[in-house]
């Protein structure tokens, strides 16, 4: 698909469709909308006055477009209320918009960028979000699908973005180049996940993560598990053991291209390439989703490929342990103790609570690179979606920076996150009367005491954990991730990168 950006008015655009946005209860049109309405016979007063459109958020009417307009047709697209309307609400609609003219089987549509005018966002941001929810709205993983004339092969070939002046279309073009980026990125992330575990294995994992480096400059290296053992990788191997797969553990490395002095942030995704859970085995129910159990591991992929197109001036490093958790004669059972490359031991109580085991070596590891900040990805607990559901991903650590950071972020991109307190009582709930550690801590606060475990590999690192178990698939449409992949966290850290200081 092509995005565009050109200068013009909206009345002479020769396109299949204009998208055009309105606020739910304003009764006045906007200058640029009068003109089209005056070329149009008065067509879309008329259409809002009749009530047969009123404005709704998502809300959507096609108008054919008469003499005066040069696009073939006018889609109405409702707003909501003014003081409701977000930048998130603002890629849903896009979203639906484009969902709604690629079902007609129409190849192309146009969108002024001052979409919602009355918002007050810049540029910038604006552009940012249009191109997001068009490009991520229609996003689709269906390569495993036979193709036949039946099949709904309905495409968007082009959405082109109409500014107003020679100034503002500069701005334009080098802000949707960067949003083609960010979705680019967030598009492999949700193809990687969506892979099924028989395709996505660690070492198709590491092939692919050797792909991105060669195509984005980035460093890249592989450790097998001949090296994972040299470096003492204990936890992250007993995990592997139990798989005829074997394990890799993957680094991928971004140093900007200009000759100054960055700060060193390490990016850790788990990936467990597929989770049944281990001897300590789960339900047989949904267990195919498990597959997901690598979206850290993807969306830290991701993250990188897109601060390398983009150049971002941070030092960023990536590193993403990757292995099957299967049951086998091989595998680690409940009571058994390891040894992580901490030096630190930690006996085995669920071995379905592998996630924290192969991330405790991969916080270790980051340290050799002397980072200014940690910020960890994992689907690490069911718990956290019993606390805050599908649409949330729960963030803790020790630098009330570095959560900041990410707050901040989170408001830009719509990727919400919540804080959870890692207090020194929830220590208590994974000491082990056998070893240093014990790697569940019971019912009670799972998510906390899971990123409590974590945060004793951490150390003295500026770190953070997020827990994105409910946020990284769904199982339904939402307005700009449809059902499957989310891509969760590509975004958020490409933007709060970007904004690091």
């Amino acid at each position: 698909m092509k995005i565009r950006s050109v200068k013009g008015n909206l009345c002479k655009i020769k396109d299949e469709v204009v998208v055009l946005g309105f606020f739910e209860g304003k009764k006045s049109l906007s200058k640029k909308v009068l003109e089209i309405n005056s070329s149009m016979d008065s067509l879309i007063k008329k259409v809002i006055s009749t009530g047969d459109f009123k404005g709704k958020y998502n809300q959507k009417k096609l108008l054919y477009a008469v003499k005066g307009i040069t696009s073939k047709r006018i889609l109405l697209a409702g707003l909501g209320k003014e003081k409701e309307f977000t930048l998130d609400k603002l890629r849903g609609v896009i979203a639906g918009c484009a969902q709604s003219v690629c079902n007609t089987g129409i190849k192309s549509f146009s969108v002024p960028v001052s979409f919602a005018e009355k918002m007050k966002k810049d540029t910038k941001d604006r552009v940012c979000a249009i191109v997001e929810g068009a490009v991520l709205g229609l996003y689709k993983f269906d390569q495993y699908k036979s193709k036949n004339k039946d099949s709904n092969n309905n495409e968007i070939k082009q959405i082109t973005l109409v500014a107003e002046t020679e100034k503002e279309l500069k701005e334009v073009k080098r802000e949707v180049k960067k949003a083609e980026t960010v979705c680019e990125a967030v598009c492999l992330a949700r193809d990687l996940v969506s892979s099924p575990g028989n395709t996505a294995t660690p070492t198709y994992l590491a092939n692919r993560a050797k792909s991105v480096a060669r195509e984005s400059r980035l460093a890249c290296r592989i450790i097998d598990e001949k090296g994972a053992k040299k470096l003492k990788m204990g936890a992250f191997l007993s995990v592997a053991q139990g798989s005829d797969q074997p394990a890799r553990f993957i680094v991928l490395e971004h140093k900007p291209r200009r000759a100054q002095s960055f700060k060193t942030v390490v990016i850790v995704g788990k990936a467990i390439t597929f989770d049944s859970g281990g001897i300590s085995l789960k339900p047989p129910e949904n267990m195919q989703e498990m597959k997901t159990d690598m979206s850290g591991g993807a969306a830290a992929i991701a993250v990188l490929k897109a601060c390398s197109k983009l150049d971002i001036p941070v030092h960023v490093v990536g590193l993403i342990p990757a292995t099957e958790n299967m049951p086998s004669g091989k595998a680690i059972k409940p009571g058994d103790v390891v040894k992580s490359m901490s030096g630190k031991t930690i006996e085995i109580i669920s071995t379905d609570a592998e996630g924290r085991l192969i991330l405790a070596d991969a916080l270790t590891y980051s340290k050799r690179f002397k980072p200014d900040a940690v910020i960890d990805m994992a689907t690490l607990t069911g718990a956290c979606i019993i606390a805050l559901g599908n649409d949330v991903s729960a963030i803790m650590g020790n630098s009330n920076e570095i959560i900041d950071k990410i707050k901040a972020s989170s408001e830009k991109t719509g990727e919400k996150v919540w804080p959870l307190p890692l207090w020194e009582e929830y220590g208590e709930l994974i000491k082990s009367d056998i070893a240093d550690l014990k790697n569940v801590g019971g019912r009670a606060a799972g998510t906390i005491t899971a990123g409590y475990f974590l945060k004793e590999f951490a150390g003295d690192l500026p770190w953070v954990h997020i827990d994105i178990a409910g946020t990284a698939w769904t199982n339904k449409d939402k307005p700009y991730v449809p059902k499957g992949a989310s891509g969760v966290c590509v975004r958020l850290l490409v933007n709060m990168l970007e904004n690091w200081k």
